[in-house]
């Protein structure tokens, strides 16, 4: 019962980081364009796709959970690792998202270039369709990349200092007027 309330506040405090850190998030990007909300909105989803923005938002989900996960256990390390594992895969698994699209997004703008004879009439049409599978292709990847980097940071760096945490706690010398 304990590992489920556990679980529950964490997932609370996850969705509750989630939640204010999109609403953050949100306010920058209207501040700094031209956009309004809706409009932001609306050119995110054309820009990423909702595959990928759905595929991007479990894995950071899980990739968060993960590093929130190894705090429940700072002096277990084999139960800790497994958390730290899955945390890494999950940010590996936005790097390779990135990744796929990118190459998606190329693929799509060649097979635009096959399907479509090139003539006067036809070039602004095939140009614009080019450029938008070339957008979604880079665009994935200056985001995906970057994330998956921070993402792999936390995690290291958060079971780092859990290991010092521990290895000091273990050679913490008892001063002169302690009891113990």
């Amino acid at each position: 019962m304990t590992s489920v309330l556990s679980a529950l506040a964490v997932g609370s405090r996850l969705l509750s980081y989630a939640i204010g850190g999109g609403v953050v998030l949100l306010a920058i990007a209207v501040a700094s364009t031209p956009l309004k909300p809706s409009a932001l909105v609306d050119t995110v989803l054309a820009m990423f796709g909702p595959a990928f923005i759905a595929l991007f938002a479990t894995l950071v989900s899980v990739s968060l959970i993960a590093t929130a996960r190894q705090s429940a256990y700072p002096q277990d390390p084999l139960r800790r690792r497994v958390w730290v594992e899955l945390g890494m895969h999950a940010s590996s698994g936005v790097a390779t998202l990135a990744l796929t699209f990118t190459l998606l997004g190329i693929s799509l703008g060649i097979g635009t270039l096959a399907d479509r004879d090139l003539n006067p009439e036809t070039v602004s049409t095939v140009v614009s369709e080019l450029t938008g599978h070339f957008s979604l292709a880079f665009m994935t990847t200056v985001v995906g990349l970057p994330a998956a980097s921070v993402l792999r940071a936390i995690i290291q760096v958060k079971e780092r200092r859990i290991q010092a945490q521990a290895a000091t706690s273990r050679l913490a010398i008892p001063h002169a007027g302690d009891p113990s």
